[in-house]
């Protein structure tokens, strides 16, 4: 039930205030102890960021590992809700919902406001970028967020409990702010890297249920959701630079018949069409179904788990 009901939590109320949000926290750490970072020599600025990295995880993990020892000695009604209460900031389903939404808002009230709002979903430069493209960068977003923000987060808590989420949210707060080409080129190499490691699964999970959630619905005959092969998604999901970022954007892009890319880096279902308004509406309730039933899939999996444990 914890799952289930962290799940509730976030849809009901949403975020924390950032002083009592835990990713904020791990923000303030990363921009401290990251300045400086890259005017070392490549090999410091590796080392000095794997080093910030490691202490960082070990730290917040272990404020998760002490906090689950803690839970533990309590009644288990009271030990499932405060679990489910410290394991919501982990994960961000609703806002990543709410903010894909907020940018096709915009958009209709004008270009200029789409592009503007998309800055708070997405790092590239907007700018320049026509209402098509902002539609595509939205719908990718939300795909790869469904990803990093909901279903890694939970399916790293099914594996370790409470710390294996933190650790999770903190590899993924490191590579969000580090995990970049240029400047960050060596610092933010090791996030990078563990980034890549620790959502390897998850991403590939993701976009499998997006392809069983497309299933359904084109089996209950909406018109919009399109079968897809594998080897299809497989194929389209190796264009993206990132070794995991193409699977559940390949995924939503080959269910709607959507062509999504990044303007010339890489461009998924080229023989799609480009999203209009309605594909958004549509892409975007495929992520909520997706999430939610991923969700009951790894709560059902932690039922499973300890129901075996009793015995």
């Amino acid at each position: 039930m914890t799952v289930l009901l962290a799940l509730w939590i976030d849809w009901v109320w949403g975020e924390p205030k950032g002083a009592f949000h835990p990713v904020v926290w791990m923000g303030r750490y990363l921009a401290w102890v990251g300045k400086g970072l890259t005017q070392l020599p490549p090999l410091q600025a590796f080392w000095g960021g794997a080093g910030f990295w490691c202490m960082g995880a070990g730290f917040f993990a272990g404020i998760y590992w002490i906090l689950s020892g803690l839970l533990s000695f309590l009644p288990q009604g009271l030990e499932l809700l405060l679990t489910a209460l410290f394991l919501k900031p982990l994960f961000a389903f609703r806002m990543l919902l709410d903010e894909a939404h907020a940018v096709e808002m915009a958009l209709g009230e004008g270009l200029e406001a789409g592009r503007s709002r998309l800055q708070y979903l997405v790092s590239r430069d907007t700018s320049s970028l026509s209402a098509s493209e902002v539609r595509e960068s939205l719908l990718e977003s939300a795909a790869e967020n469904l990803s990093d923000s909901v279903i890694a987060p939970l399916f790293w808590f099914l594996l370790l409990g409470l710390p294996g989420a933190a650790l999770y949210r903190f590899a993924n707060t490191a590579d969000a702010m580090w995990g970049y080409r240029g400047e960050w080129e060596w610092a933010g190499r090791w996030a990078a890297r563990i980034d890549d490691v620790l959502n390897w699964l998850p991403a590939r999970l993701t976009a499998g249920l997006v392809w069983l959630i497309g299933g359904w619905c084109w089996r209950a005959g909406t018109s919009r959701i399109l079968r897809f092969s594998f080897a299809t998604l497989r194929r389209e999901a190796h264009k993206t630079p990132s070794p995991n970022a193409g699977w559940p954007m390949a995924a939503l892009a080959l269910a709607l018949g959507l062509r999504l890319g990044k303007p010339r880096v890489y461009t998924l279902n080229r023989q799609g069409r480009p999203p209009a308004a309605e594909d958004v509406t549509w892409g975007l309730a495929l992520v909520q179904r997706a999430g939610w039933v991923g969700g009951v899939l790894l709560a059902a999996i932690e039922a499973c788990q300890q129901i075996l444990d009793t015995f």
